[in-house]
Order: structure tokens, then C-alpha cells, then sequence
């Protein structure tokens, strides 16, 4: 009975030191599993972390690219931005398109010709008929006055307008008889032209024209054969190139009317001259 009761004894122990056991180990089972998940999940959280802070990185970067891109575009814009300075025309280099023709819109007013040889200037009577006499070139402004020069241009004998080294600066000619027939037609022909080619200011008792086709015609008057200067606000008049006679050539004028003249004048006498455009 002794060793039977010590049996049972010593196995109702051995069940208790089991039972124990047995809740100890799933006790750190289960404490080890939760430290492993846990610890198996920190570094992934770590390594997005990371991540994100590489990908902050590269976003930084790019925006400095575009910076850079952004920079580099001023540069060029500044480079393509010259300054420059205004173009400054004369009078004597404006045309105004007519029709075909494309005409100075004012008179003449140089005092060489196109290879640079002057043209000798006339101001007293007997210096303008000697020239005439001896079919020389001459100018000359209206009264000798310069000023009335810069509004009118200068007048010329048509030796000037003939000479063979050609009056008409570079790029210019001078108008034949058929290239002012030309000017008139588009007008209007010869009775309604007139007032279309004058200018709108300067002529005298109220004769202005209306200058519609830009050709601002003034009356700059003219010099006759013995050096006098007349009807300067009356009339204007132009040199053609075609000559008529030895002693005279074709010319054309405005006057008080509304119409467009055409005479045939002695080649001293001194005139306007307008350029047509090559």
C-alpha cells in the first residue's frame, strides 16, 4: 500500500510539473511569436520611411532641374533682346505708291550728282543766265533763301536733269514725259488730276488740293531764263526727262485749277524736280 500511494504520489507530481510546463512554453511561445512579428516589421516600416525620404530627395532635385531649366531660359530670352536703335528716314528716301509707280514724296534736293561731282549753284542772275548760255548744269533755291530750300527742294536747269552723271541719286530715277502721263492717268487724266496730286497746304487763295494720292504737289514756283524768281504758292512745276527740241523739253504743272498742265520749256529755265523709285 506504501508503494502504491508513493506511485500515485509521485505521478500526480510528474502530471503537475507537466501541466506547468506546458503553460509555461505556449506562454513564451506566444511572447516570442508577437517580439518576431514585431521586430520583423520594424525594419520594413524603417526601409518605407526611407523610401519616402529618397523619393523627397528626387523631388527636390527635380525641382531644382526645372530651376536650372528655368534659368537657363532667361539667359536666352535676354540674349535675343538687342537693343536697337529707331530708323531715321530722309524725305528724299520716302515714297508713296501710285498707282505702277512708286514716287518721291518730295522734290529733289542734293547738290551732286550720283558720282559725287557738284553741281554748281547760281545765285545771282548773271551766274544763272551764264549757265544757261553755255548749256551748264546749275541749282539754285527759290530767292536763294535755304529755307524755303528744306520745305521745296531745290530748282534746276534741265542740264542738270541731262546730265550724263545722272542727277538722281542711287536707286532713283528721274520721270519722262510718259512716266508723269502715266501719274496723270491714274489720277484722274489731266482735268481732275490736279487736285489729287496738290498738297492740302500752301497754295494761295484758297487752291489747295486734297492730296489723295500722296503725291503732295507744293507750289514751289520757278526760276525763268534771265535768273527771276516767280509765282512761288501759284504753281508748281516738274522736269521731265524728254527733251522737245535743242532749245526746249517737256514739263508738267500744277496751278490754281483742278487740272494738270503740260508745256514745253526752255531747258534754262528752273524747275522742281521729282524721283521715281527703280
Amino acid at each position: 500500500m506504501k508503494k502504491a500511494k508513493t506511485i500515485i504520489t509521485l505521478g500526480g507530481v510528474f502530471i503537475l510539473l507537466f501541466f506547468f510546463g506546458s503553460i509555461s512554453g505556449n506562454c513564451d511561445y506566444k511572447k516570442g511569436s508577437n517580439s518576431d512579428r514585431v521586430s520583423s516589421q520594424s525594419p520594413q516600416t524603417a526601409t518605407k520611411s526611407t523610401q519616402t525620404t529618397t523619393k523627397t530627395k528626387q523631388t527636390t532635385s527635380k525641382s531644382g532641374q526645372t530651376n536650372s531649366k528655368s534659368k537657363k531660359i532667361t539667359s536666352k530670352s535676354t540674349k535675343t533682346a538687342p537693343i536697337t536703335q529707331p530708323v531715321v528716314k530722309s524725305k528724299d528716301t520716302e515714297t508713296v505708291r501710285i498707282g505702277t509707280q512708286n514716287w518721291a514724296i518730295a522734290n529733289l534736293n542734293v547738290s551732286t550728282f550720283r558720282n559725287g561731282d557738284s553741281i554748281p549753284q547760281a545765285r545771282t542772275n548773271k551766274e544763272w543766265v551764264a549757265a544757261g548760255d553755255a548749256g551748264k548744269p546749275a541749282w539754285c533755291y527759290y530767292n536763294n533763301d535755304p529755307s524755303i530750300g528744306k520745305i521745296y527742294g531745290k530748282l534746276y536747269n534741265w542740264y542738270a536733269v541731262n546730265d550724263p552723271r545722272e542727277l538722281a541719286p542711287s536707286g532713283w530715277t528721274l520721270p519722262s514725259d510718259a512716266d508723269w502721263t502715266l501719274l496723270i492717268n491714274f489720277s484722274g487724266r489731266q482735268g481732275a488730276a490736279g487736285s489729287k496730286i496738290k498738297s492740302s497746304v500752301r497754295w494761295s487763295e484758297g487752291s489747295n488740293g486734297t492730296n489723295e494720292t500722296g503725291f503732295t504737289g507744293f507750289p514751289s514756283g520757278y526760276r525763268v531764263e534771265n535768273g527771276t524768281f516767280v509765282n512761288i504758292g501759284n504753281i508748281g512745276i516738274w522736269w521731265s526727262t524728254t527733251e522737245n527740241n535743242p532749245l526746249s523739253a517737256f514739263d508738267h504743272y500744277l496751278s490754281q485749277s483742278s487740272s494738270v498742265g503740260r508745256s514745253n520749256s526752255p531747258k534754262q529755265r528752273g524747275e522742281s524736280v521729282r524721283c521715281l523709285k527703280k
